[in-house]
């Protein structure tokens, strides 16, 4: 069956369709690619977008009295830089502390584990033993330290910590030239993609998306941080408010989210607590808490926000955990989500956003009459959408 008829009426070859087929597949590669190799660049570039649709609102609301956008956002950067330095030098003291404690907590761990490992030399002993025969020669072992590959994924994606320090150095100006140009992007937006999606809709739901999934985040959190905070105050345990607030923090990042939260304040209480009620206590309250953000308060305040799959959600962590470790394991929610947005906006991509929806949507009979008919008709429809917003 003929894809596309020529201007002669003769059908074109099917080979034309493939070759389009393996151009886009070409392209996207590129892409990857480029996100791979130029990741830090790609990040701070997302960061600083994320960062300034987040915060928006508030020059936009200074500018309702009549204060000037340039004079609101440069008071709105400065401020978070100041926050954030503090911020910073605070855990940076918090964390010296914790680091000096270290071997306390290796020492209180190796008399909790020596028993254990007293009856497992025992058991090897009196297996041995009961080998007929000498034993055999031992071969002297060669061990070579290698180091960890965790440091490698904490850093991928910023190069190094210095990588890190610049990409940090450069978001809060890149965030600033974007709220002052905001006029201007919208106006690029519009002229550039106009013809092919609808720009006002799309920016509203990317906006819309970024603000909910922190929302959701934020709620989540602190659901989860009070709890933990009651829980640690109730066995009087030191430290309980930093400890739990930490906890619940933690608890959002997906995957090893659960692990680090569990582990902060299980080693704290190895320097106060001898018997074994309150580390059950502990690990049980995380463990719940992880299984009812994820399974009831992610789905609702987070889940319908940006309304994608769990399959999508998780695979999009795999992916963009993968490219940019742990930066793009933190961003893939609202990234996926971002993809499917822009799937939305164009009528021949429908297949692509259902698979990444929650809840798909109905394919129009008329979208299998080829991406031509499509793209002619998309003004038209956006015209009587129009029509029909104004009645």
């Amino acid at each position: 069956m003929p894809i596309l008829d020529s201007p002669g009426g003769k059908p074109q070859p099917r080979t034309l369709h493939r070759g389009v087929a393996l151009l886009w597949v070409i392209v996207i590669a590129i892409i990857l690619g480029f996100c791979f190799f130029a990741s830090s660049l790609c990040i701070t570039f997302l960061l600083a977008s994320f960062l300034a649709i987040l915060v928006d609102p508030i020059p936009t609301y200074l500018e309702r009295w009549h204060l000037p956008r340039l004079l609101s956002t440069a008071l709105l950067v400065v401020s978070g830089v100041l926050l954030a330095a503090v911020s910073i030098y605070t855990s940076y003291g918090k964390a010296y502390v914790l680091i000096d404690s270290i071997p306390q907590y290796a020492s209180r761990i190796r008399q909790a584990v020596e028993p254990l490992s007293r009856n497992i030399e025992k058991v090897q002993k009196s297996a041995g033993s009961l080998t007929p025969g000498s034993s055999p020669k031992r071969i002297q072992e060669v061990r070579i330290n290698e180091p960890p590959n965790w440091p490698s994924y904490l850093v991928r994606g910023v190069g190094s910590v210095w990588g890190a320090v610049i990409i940090g150095g450069v978001v809060p100006f890149l965030m600033f030239f974007m709220l002052v140009r905001k006029a201007h992007l919208y106006s690029w937006l519009a002229n550039a993609f106009g013809s092919t999606i609808d720009v006002p809709l799309f920016v509203t739901r990317v906006t819309q998306m970024v603000r909910g999934f922190v929302v959701g985040n934020v709620v989540v959190g602190i659901v989860m941080a009070a709890v933990t905070v009651a829980v640690l105050f109730s066995l009087k345990m030191q430290g309980a408010l930093a400890l739990g607030v930490a906890s619940g923090i933690l608890n959002l990042v997906p995957f090893v989210g659960v692990v680090l939260a569990a582990l902060l304040p299980l080693l704290a209480a190895t320097l106060q607590f001898q018997t074994a009620s309150p580390f059950l206590i502990i690990f049980l309250t995380v463990i719940s808490l992880h299984l009812i953000s994820a399974n009831l308060l992610i789905p609702k305040f987070i889940g319908s926000r940006v309304n994608i799959g769990p399959v999508a959600a998780t695979m999009g962590m795999l992916f963009w955990g993968w490219l940019w470790g742990v930066v793009g394991l933190l961003l893939a929610v609202p990234l996926t989500a971002f993809v499917k947005l822009v799937a939305d906006c164009h009528p021949s991509l429908i297949h692509i956003s259902n698979l990444l929806a929650e809840t798909p949507r109905p394919v129009p009979a008329w979208l299998n009459t080829g991406q031509a008919t499509v793209t002619r008709a998309i003004p038209f429809l956006r015209k009587r959408s129009e029509v029909t917003a104004k009645r």
